[in-house]
This record gives C-alpha cells, structure tokens and sequence, in this order.
C-alpha cells in the first residue's frame, strides 16, 4: 500500500502576468484562432459552430484555520475566472472540437491556457478514429472510478470547482470498432499525466514526509499507456470488459532520508467488468477491476500499492416526481495483506485490509427544472470518515446559471484520505453565462 495521500504537488502550466507576455499570448491566440477558422472553413463551411461562456468561481475556506506562511490565498482554496472558446465542425466522414479556457487565478496572480479537448474524427459505419486531445469516461461508478483509468483533478473537486474540472483531457488516440454482435474501443495514450492532487499550499494536508521531487515516466514508446474495452447489450444490460495497461495515477512514495522522499509512479496492469441496466424499476449498476501491480506483485514493497480486487455495486431510482436517490458500496480487498503489514513502516497509518465507502446522491428537481438541489456524501464505514456536498443550481435565463454549495470533510483520525481534510471545509459559488 502506498505511503502518500493527497500531496503537496499541483501541477498545473503556469505563466507569468507582465502585462506584455499576457498582450504577446492574446495576440498569438487571436492570430491562431484566426488562421484555424481560414483553414477549416473551407473544409466545414456549412456545419460550423461557435460556443462558449464566461465563468466566475470562488471557494473560501470556513473552519477559521490560520495557513502556513509557505501557502497562498488564506481562507481562499480557488478564485477564477474563465471565458471558454469552443469550435466544433463536421462534414461528411469527418469532424473536429476545439474546447479552450483562457484562466486568470486571482490567488496565483496567475494566467493559464487550459486546453480542455483538442481532436479530429474520422467516421465510417464500421468504426471511428480519433486523434487528439480528449475527456475519456468509462464505467458506472458515480464518482467512484475503477476502469476508468484518466486523469482527474481532485485539486479542483475538492474547491468546489464546476464538476466537468474533475476529468482531464487526455493527449490519445482512440479507436471505436462497431458490431452487432461485440463493438471495441482501443486507447493509446502516448504520455502520461498524473491526478492533480490538493496542494499543500492551499490545502491542509497529512503530510507523513517531505517530499523533495517527482519522478514520472519518461516519454517513451514502451511507456505508452494502451486501454481496451470491449462491450455489447446483454438482456437488458449494458456490459463491458476492460483492459489497462499503464501506471497508477497516485504516486507511491520512495524515502530518501527518515524525513524526505521522492514520488514515483509504479506500473499498473487493470482488468476490470462492468454492467448497467434497468432493474426493480431503477437503474442497477455493477463494476469490478483487478488491480495489478507489477512492481510489487509479492506486496512487500510498502512505497508501492499493493495488487488489489476492486467492486462498485449501485442502485438509483426516482423515487417521486423530480426526485432521484442513489446508493453505492465501494470496495477494495488488498492482496498479500501479511506481507504488507510485516514491511510497513512504524508510526504510518495502516490500511484496512478490506476498504469501503458508502455514497448517497439525492436530487430534487423544482419550479419547473430551473431548480436543482442535491446532496452528494462519501462515509467509510473503516476509516471513520466522510465527505458531504450540499449544492443548489438555479437557471436564471437559459444562458445564466449559478451555484452554490459546500464542501465538508471529517473523521476520525488526521491521517485518513478524507479526515486529513477536516481544517478544509469551505463554501463556494459559480456563475456562468453560455453564449
């Protein structure tokens, strides 16, 4: 099992904020979105759209705790402002999407070009390629996630940031194969890109060592991360079966000293199931994976997770008018568990050999769709602790929206994944104008 939470690296494309670099970047983006419209007008001149919106968020943290001198923001965990530029175009066998967030982070005194998806398609009636960066969701699980192996971004989840900000592109290429009888979809993601995780610098966090560098792959062919998920209708089921071949996204933690260590991403092979479907007139959803790991298949490495059996079991269901409840049972059963409490070091929190978390998704629809309230909560019923998310959402106008929510986490112990968090809990808002 690995000896890291959340750490104390975000990894994000900062850029300076001179005002000449920030004119000199808005000129180059006007020049290429100039010249890309040249080029693809020609191309897909009846069947070009043009989206975007412009977006506020803020996230303040409540509990009244003083940050370190070495963080940022104070009570502030996100403070934003986006405006997103979205093209889309289509012709006969062909297709593209360009989704771009310019981003000024007021805590960072910072601006960012956050290139959310970024691809072409080619389509035929057998099969679709494509190439490019791309957000990639696989399985059932409601914010719990098995076979879906792409990057997240917790940093973002956990300020309360809009819910899209949790997935991130991936730079890949995809292959989708149709059939009647069995269809397949083939990922290659040539470079590797880790969660974004809380940063130390605005977040408290259970830090049990410092950490003096990260070591990620290396960009090289045999790196290359290869996905397959093969999947049909059974009954009235939809099935998949999953394929990974790659590295865990959390990082294990190799010390250096008694007090500092390095973060290094081991190899990870997945194989994994899943089924959704209607059933006792809800929807049920099963997803299981096998977690292998192959830099430590005998479980004695404690830097390195050990091999694990993963499921997720949910059932959702509209209980009356506008108003949907859901339930999952989260689960992971570590191999070779003796071996893993025999080398673990002393004074580090342990892992349960069997680890569980409980979530509950209510939702109620109001004043004809324009209002939405919901609730979201994790609890562990063996590490004792929680996460729970209230939120509203009211559509002002058909293009305005805001929300509002919090963000409140709690257990037992400091050190667990979500009780680490406790000094965190905040209240956020966004508002966004699509146009």
């Amino acid at each position: 099992m690995v000896l890291i939470k959340p750490d104390s690296r975000l990894k994000h494309a900062g850029m300076t904020n001179n005002g000449h670099f920030q004119m000199k970047i808005i000129r180059y983006l006007l020049i290429f979105f100039l010249s890309l419209f040249n080029i693809i007008t020609a191309v897909y001149a009846q069947d070009l759209t043009f989206h975007g919106f412009l977006q506020g968020n803020v996230s303040a943290r409540v509990t009244g705790e003083e940050t370190p001198d070495t963080g940022e923001g104070g009570d502030f965990l996100s403070g934003e402002e986006r405006i997103r530029g979205e093209i889309t175009g289509s012709a006969e066998s062909s297709a593209f999407v360009l989704k771009i967030d310019l981003v000024h982070d007021s805590i960072g005194d910072e601006d960012k070009i956050d290139i959310r998806e970024g691809y072409i398609d080619y389509r035929s009636d057998i099969y679709d390629i494509r190439i490019g960066r791309q957000i990639i969701t696989w399985g059932t699980g409601d914010l719990l996630f098995i076979n879906d192996t792409y990057p997240k971004n917790y940093s973002a989840f956990f300020s309360g940031q809009p819910l899209e900000y949790l997935k991130i592109g991936s730079d890949a290429a995809k292959v989708s194969v149709y059939s009647d009888a069995l269809s397949a979809e083939l990922v290659i993601i040539p470079f590797f890109e880790a969660w974004t995780l809380p940063d130390a610098k605005r977040f408290f966090l259970y830090a049990p060592m410092e950490v003096t560098g990260v070591e990620e792959p290396r960009e090289e062919i045999e790196n290359s991360e290869i996905a397959l998920r093969l999947y049909r209708q059974t009954g009235r089921f939809d099935t998949s079966l999953y394929l990974y071949r790659g590295f865990f996204k959390l990082p294990g933690m190799r010390p250096e000293s008694s007090t500092t260590a390095v973060l290094f991403y081991p190899q990870l092979a997945v194989y994994g199931f899943s089924l959704q479907g209607a059933f006792a007139d809800g929807v049920l959803s099963m997803e299981g994976g096998y977690y292998d790991s192959i830099d430590d298949r005998n479980g004695d490495d404690p830097a390195i997770s050990n091999s694990a059996t993963k499921y997720i079991i949910g059932y959702s269901r509209q209980m009356w008018t506008d108003f949907t409840a859901g339930v999952q049972l989260y689960g992971e059963y570590m191999q070779d568990y003796g071996r893993y409490e025999n080398s673990f070091p002393a004074g580090f929190p342990k892992t349960d050999r069997l680890h569980q978390l409980i979530t509950l998704r209510l939702m109620q629809m109001l004043k004809y769709n324009t209002l939405r309230l919901s609730l979201f909560t994790f609890y562990s019923p063996d590490d004792e602790d929680y996460f729970i998310i209230p939120e509203a959402r009211y559509n002002i106008t058909d293009s305005l929206w805001t929300t509002a929510g919090m963000n409140l986490f709690g257990g037992k112990d400091a050190r667990t994944f979500f009780g680490q968090l406790d000094k965190n809990d905040n209240i956020y808002a966004t508002i966004r104008y699509e146009f």
